[in-house]
């Protein structure tokens, strides 16, 4: 079922399955709203039309409304330069160097705004390193100079605030009707100006249920090591995209299926072909798909720590079996491979602290009784840890024992869990031996 109607003009010319002139979808024609776009992203698009420039809503935005969703932002293009831009905004302030971009703010919602851009040019302020990819560029041009720095045709359409048209050059509406994902352009140029764009061709994907034009599924495939080039920082943002978005389980099996975990998570990636490791990442993905559908909190540490959490076990019985106390030899575990991961994937300090809490809780839900009960049941991380430890149990790592003993136990009143964990036994202790004295009295 088509989600509007579609007309190709007479003035639309297709070259090699791209549409060099533009198609022109008039109000009539599509489904687009004004009333399904946000009120601050209006008063840019009525301004900067006011003023005397172009102004457009451009991207995912166009492509959410077209599907019938509401977008998550807005973020519009225009023949206005930043500094005009400024000029326009009081509550407006310019980022950016590799691409230089005006934030207008609006309380806590941003509206993006980017002046038009031209193609790359040996005369035009860009600069690429010796793979292709570029590090700065702000060479400003005009729409139908724009359209062809955009990566993917759904991503490429432009509804026109001066008479609520929709500007199409690349066949991007065709493209949303037949939810096909298709990159503009040579596709192994595309991807070695910025490696992140296959990422974002398998988050679009599994985010919005379209299937992937197969030049650019073939292309994925072959230049997957480009992303060993991208800055650890940023392959953090595009991590959380994938994973946080709702279709985190969808995302993962792409992502193994075009080979580019392994560019990611290496050491996760050698523990999947145990089945049990890889039912247990399966259920953590989907158990944050289904916090994010319910709109329940997220961390990213929460999907790091069941990762990774196969290689820091093993890593632990080994230190264990050379000899270290299971804390120390935890310890050890996670700061070795925390250290090696961060160099893929960065971590930020407060995800890795949570994720040693998860991991070091794990072994500490054995404990039924006293107080070392009770520092379980109240830790900060109980909720997250006790989540992790029924996801193993679930997927058959551990006991199913630990996990119905704590959800029954926080089904209890106060009252009532203090009562039971006091009539639990607790566990033998280890006697602690004091070293003993040489006869002359010396240590």
């Amino acid at each position: 079922m088509k989600l509007f109607k579609f007309k190709r003009r007479k003035n639309s010319i297709i070259e090699d399955g791209v549409a060099r002139d533009p198609v022109i979808i008039p109000r009539s024609e599509h489904g687009i709203s004004r009333k399904n776009i946000d009120e601050p992203a209006l008063k840019v698009l009525y301004r900067l039309h006011k003023a005397g420039y172009q102004a457009c809503l451009v991207g995912g935005a166009v492509r959410d409304l077209l599907l019938g969703r509401h977008p998550k932002d807005f973020d519009v293009a225009t023949d206005a330069t930043p500094e005009e831009v400024s000029e326009l905004f009081r509550n407006c302030r310019l980022i950016g160097r590799r691409f230089r971009l005006a934030h207008i703010h609006f309380g806590r919602q941003i509206i993006e705004v980017a002046t038009f851009r031209a193609p790359h040019g040996e005369l035009h302020e860009e600069h690429h390193d010796e793979s292709g990819r570029i590090l700065r560029d702000n060479v400003y041009g005009e729409i139908h100079d724009d359209v062809w720095r955009r990566d993917f045709t759904a991503n490429a359409l432009y509804y026109n605030i001066a008479d609520f048209s929709i500007i199409d050059y690349v066949g991007g509406a065709e493209d949303i009707a037949n939810k096909r994902l298709r990159l503009i352009g040579d596709q192994e140029t595309r991807y070695r100006e910025d490696p992140v764009r296959m990422l974002r061709a398998i988050r679009f994907a599994s985010k919005l249920g379209f299937t992937i034009d197969e030049n650019c599924r073939q292309a994925i495939l072959e230049l997957g090591p480009l992303l060993a080039e991208i800055p650890p920082a940023r392959l953090f943002e595009e991590v959380l995209k994938l994973f946080h978005s709702g279709h985190a389980e969808e995302s993962f099996v792409a992502l193994q299926h075009y080979d580019l975990l392994k560019y990611l998570f290496p050491d996760a990636v050698r523990e999947l072909g145990d089945s049990t490791t890889a039912e247990f990442v399966r259920l953590a993905m989907q158990s944050t798909d289904d916090r994010v559908r319910l709109d329940k909190p997220v961390t990213p540490a929460f999907l790091f720590a069941a990762l990774l959490w196969t290689p820091v076990r093993k890593q632990t019985e080994a230190n264990v079996e050379a000899g270290m106390p299971h804390a120390v030899a935890l310890q050890k575990a996670a700061t070795k491979l925390v250290a090696n991961q961060v160099r893929y994937v960065s971590i930020p300090k407060r995800f890795t602290t949570t994720m040693r809490d998860i991991w070091s809780l794990q072994a500490r839900f054995r404990f039924h009784a006293g107080r070392r009960a009770y520092a379980v049941l109240h830790h900060p991380k109980f909720r997250a840890a006790y989540d992790f430890l029924c996801l193993r149990a679930n997927a058959g790592e551990t006991a199913i024992d630990d996990c119905r003993w704590w959800t029954e136990l926080q089904e209890k009143s106060p009252e009532q869990q203090k009562k039971i964990i006091s009539a639990q036994k607790p566990g033998p202790r280890k006697r602690r031996h004091k070293p003993k004295k040489d006869k002359g009295g010396q240590r």
